[in-house]
């Protein structure tokens, strides 16, 4: 049994310009205590042909995660435009958000990205050279993709020290069309002795609510 359900994600900021930053409000419910650190990355697919273009905008750690339901929101800058392939930068695209224990993913939520031109004209008669900052930015935020693996949630060192390959071979595949039903339960408050430190991630350190736990959570 998954130790962490994300009960829900909120797409704040949309539609927006192309250059604002990504924020993304994420709600999961830890059901024991975990010890280490939960890692978040927000990445955008560059071009649906190869993953060679993907971009990891940014990544945070949190944790140690006590046991409760938590919310705090993840924000990161916009994608580095010179590498996008210019055939790939109007249209539809995806970004992904992942969360991993101990190296292992166990959630990926996926939404259809489209860019396009706020300006008619631009949109009937586009230029050659992409201009980014013309272009509208709408996250499909009804639709997300939810895909969950099954992980080995207390062998770490078995987990850490696999091949890549022989680890993603024994995670199991369950995808649904979005979040399941559960309960939110009532307004989230601030989390007490939530601390910010400089760390992995480049943005601003995410702020950490929860209804359940007292105990402090760090997120880097």
């Amino acid at each position: 049994m998954a130790k962490v359900q994300v009960n829900n994600v909120v797409v704040l900021d949309n539609p927006s310009p192309f250059f604002n930053p990504f924020q993304f409000e994420i709600t999961f419910e830890c059901i024991e205590d975990l010890p280490d650190d939960l890692e978040w990355k927000i990445i955008y697919v560059g071009s649906a042909e190869t993953e060679e273009y993907d971009q990891v905008l940014d990544s945070v750690l949190v944790g140690p995660v006590p046991p409760g339901r938590h919310m705090f929101v993840f924000q990161a800058d916009p994608p580095d435009t010179s590498k996008i392939p210019p055939q790939d930068a109007i249209g539809v695209t995806v970004v992904l958000l992942t969360c991993s224990y101990h190296g292992q993913e166990f959630i990926r939520v996926g939404y259809y990205v489209n860019n396009e031109y706020s300006d008619s004209e631009l949109r009937e008669n586009p230029p050659s050279v992409p201009q980014f900052d013309k272009l509208q930015r709408n996250i499909l935020a009804n639709h997300p993709r939810v895909t969950r693996f099954r992980i080995d949630w207390d062998n770490s060192e078995d987990q850490e020290n696999k091949p890549p390959q022989e680890a993603m071979q024994q995670q199991q595949e369950v995808t649904t069309s979005g979040f399941g039903a559960a309960a939110m339960g009532g307004p989230l408050k601030p989390f007490p002795g939530c601390e910010m430190s400089n760390g992995a991630s480049s943005s601003t350190p995410p702020a950490l609510l929860s209804t359940d736990s007292n105990s402090g959570m760090e997120v880097q």
